[in-house]
């Protein structure tokens, strides 16, 4: 199947207001949005990823929200998938794969045939074409129909689970836009967020999930980078320049990634006398990261990882995975003693001005940090 163009990506601002209880045996819990003044949206949105599923997915028939640049025709077809996804057993990871899938092929519209601009025969919210054995015309404008089929065929993806999203979803499509799918990650789980009462936070089947602990990778596509307590925090009054949080953990202890994406820099981080002498322990003051990994995810996310004892083990451009070991623990650079410098930077940023509080971040995403879980 290949895609009709790439498209730009699309940010979600979600308003909510209320939350219904879950009822009977069987039933979901309903999430009604309605208006709210523009400071408080990112706080509402914050809230809604605390959850971890265990209500189940929001009831497609019931009062959806209107979501900017997403109407509810298409927020109701998101919940279509993500029902699909639950009634087939598939894990919530599935469901923010099938969900960005179908924002990029169709932008969660149903889409008929549009002539002249039809790529080939592609129809429906995947863009799933009936000359290459995908079903009718009929049937693959069925939203249901559509899902279960994606569905179906990501399932005979060997290893999709520890794929990155853009890999899984285009192992299914065959897109002649392969890297397409990524931008739409962020927005996808935010949405599986709303719509199944923070399942993009969890892990385990759909009849059976939890949230996500050290270790285990959410639903979003996050896990922590180490298990340990945090010791220096983000730009603290006593380090206002700290622009992320120390993981104190022992020296040699593995260091993964902290999300699929790839490997943006690799380098021993010059000191302040521009010296580079990462192979051996640093000390305050001495300056710069010593040995440093840094990653660019999906939604335009850069990681960096500080202080690690001997050269990473990936190169620059690599492609890695969610919890896939980058490095080791160490003490090199700036530092005082073994742990993990972490940080989290958006727009792709390196700078200090792109750097936000990794801690609410990873919460966010179901991959708390130290004992903010």
């Amino acid at each position: 199947m290949s895609l009709r163009r790439p498209r730009k990506a699309i940010l979600l601002i979600a308003l909510v207001t209320t939350l219904a209880v879950l009822c009977c045996a069987g039933s979901v819990t309903l999430i009604l949005f309605g208006g709210l003044d523009k400071d408080d949206e990112q706080a509402n949105m914050n809230a809604a990823a605390f959850g971890c599923g265990e209500a189940g997915p929001i009831d497609a028939n019931a009062k959806l929200p209107t979501i900017k640049q997403y109407g509810a025709d298409q927020v109701r077809n998101a919940s279509i998938i993500i029902n699909v996804g639950a009634k087939l057993k598939m894990p919530p990871r599935a469901w923010v794969i099938a969900v960005a899938t179908a924002m990029q092929e169709s932008r969660l519209v149903n889409l008929g045939n549009l002539g002249s601009r039809n790529d080939h025969d592609s129809l429906g919210l995947f863009q799933q074409r009936p000359s290459s054995g995908w079903g009718t015309p009929t049937q693959v404008r069925n939203p249901e129909y559509a899902a279960t089929k994606f569905y179906e065929k990501l399932k005979k993806v060997r290893g999709w689970q520890g794929k990155s999203l853009t890999r899984a979803a285009q192992s299914v499509q065959i897109s002649a836009y392969p890297d397409a799918y990524a931008k739409h990650e962020p927005v996808a789980t935010q949405l599986v967020n709303m719509l199944a009462h923070g399942a993009a936070n969890a892990v385990g089947s759909s009849t059976s999930m939890t949230c996500a602990v050290s270790g285990q990778i959410a639903a979003s596509g996050w896990t922590d980078p180490v298990h340990a307590e945090v010791g220096s925090a983000f730009r603290s009054p006593e380090r206002p320049n700290h622009q992320g949080v120390d993981l104190i953990a022992s020296r040699y202890t593995p260091i993964t990634a902290a999300a699929s994406g790839i490997v943006s820099m690799v380098k021993c981080d010059e000191d302040f006398r521009g010296r580079k002498t990462c192979n051996v322990d640093g000390y305050p003051g001495k300056g710069g990261c010593g040995w440093m990994v840094e990653i660019q995810h999906a939604g335009n996310v850069m990681t960096r990882y500080c202080h690690m004892v001997q050269k990473p083990f990936v190169q620059k451009n690599q492609k890695v995975t969610a919890g896939e070991v980058i490095g080791r623990v160490g003490t090199s650079g700036n530092s005082s003693g073994p742990h993990l410098h972490f940080e989290v930077h958006m727009n792709n940023d390196r700078s200090s001005s792109g750097a936000i509080n990794p801690v609410p971040f990873m919460q966010q995403h179901g991959a708390a940090l130290g004992n903010a879980g």
